[in-house]
């Protein structure tokens, strides 16, 4: 079944802060909360900030940004970050005293397409450095989380961040989450593997991406049609395909639905081959 976005203009014109068409029907989608997890285990780019913290504190400290992150099964965000970033040392000077953190997430689309950050997350909560006795197996967690470990050569601290709220805002809305639902809920299984996948959408497979969007016939008004379209992957989930299309200076959105919801890439590969078989 296919979904299209909402038309959007290209002018610059932002009616969110990420700027991004978002669906006009109801669509099979993760859920907020599974979008908040996808987006916290996943490699997009993070910062961590202490409000309040005084930066005069310490000489110099790095930006907060976490080389690695993992969630526990308790819904604890595990973070590992430069043991002279200004929450490296906060949250060790502090002696295990519990500090409110932020964490913002910004997340970027993996190939070339107007409006290219995709959304952004944020989780707010409680930081604490993660005592000795404990570091074994957290970090563990980590190493299994991303197995090609930290940076040689440089010192880093372990963080606990205890969720009290999360939000996302994204390219299907903006939501509120609540700390149990974040807890509970598991990260889309294609997103490990998102970036590689869209990358080879785009190198390998534009004829079939055109073909896509020459299916919505009239189903989004006034989008352009016929030569010059040009069309990028633009997200991928076990639900469905996102294009981003664009032609004579305007942009929209189309979205796939797969026939059923996959969970590993070789069920992917048999949906993508049914959208295709759909539009040739």
């Amino acid at each position: 079944m296919i979904r299209p976005g909402s038309p959007l203009p290209d002018t610059g014109d932002r009616s969110r802060e990420t700027g991004q068409p978002r669906p006009t029907e109801e669509a099979r989608q993760p859920t907020a909360a599974e979008r908040v997890r996808t987006l916290v285990e996943s490699n997009a780019s993070a910062t961590l900030t202490i409000p309040g913290a005084e930066r005069d504190t310490f000489d110099n400290p790095v930006p907060s940004v976490p080389e690695a992150r993992a969630v526990t099964p308790r819904g604890d965000v595990l973070l590992l970050v430069p043991a002279d970033s200004l929450a490296g040392r906060t949250a060790v000077h502090a002696h295990h005293d519990e500090m409110t953190a932020v964490m913002e997430i910004t997340d970027v689309a993996p190939v070339s397409v107007p409006q290219r950050i995709r959304g952004k997350a944020g989780v707010a909560g409680w930081l604490t450095a993660v005592p000795a006795e404990e570091s074994g197996a957290c970090r563990r967690l980590l190493a299994r989380a991303h197995p090609s470990g930290p940076l040689p050569g440089a010192a880093w601290t372990l963080l606990r961040l205890e969720v009290g709220e999360a939000y996302v805002d994204d390219l299907w809305g903006e939501e509120p989450v609540e700390p149990d639902a974040f807890t509970e809920a598991a990260p889309d299984p294609l997103a490990r593997h998102e970036s590689e996948l869209l990358q080879h959408l785009a190198a390998s497979h534009q004829d079939q991406l055109g073909s896509l969007c020459r299916l919505l016939g009239d189903a989004v008004p006034d989008a352009p049609r016929g030569a010059g379209l040009s069309v990028a992957p633009l997200s991928l989930d076990r639900f469905g395909l996102r294009l981003r299309c664009r032609a004579e200076g305007r942009c929209f959105d189309a979205r796939f639905d797969f026939p059923e919801p996959v969970t590993d890439v070789a069920q992917l590969r048999r949906a993508m081959r049914w959208l295709f078989e759909s539009a040739g």
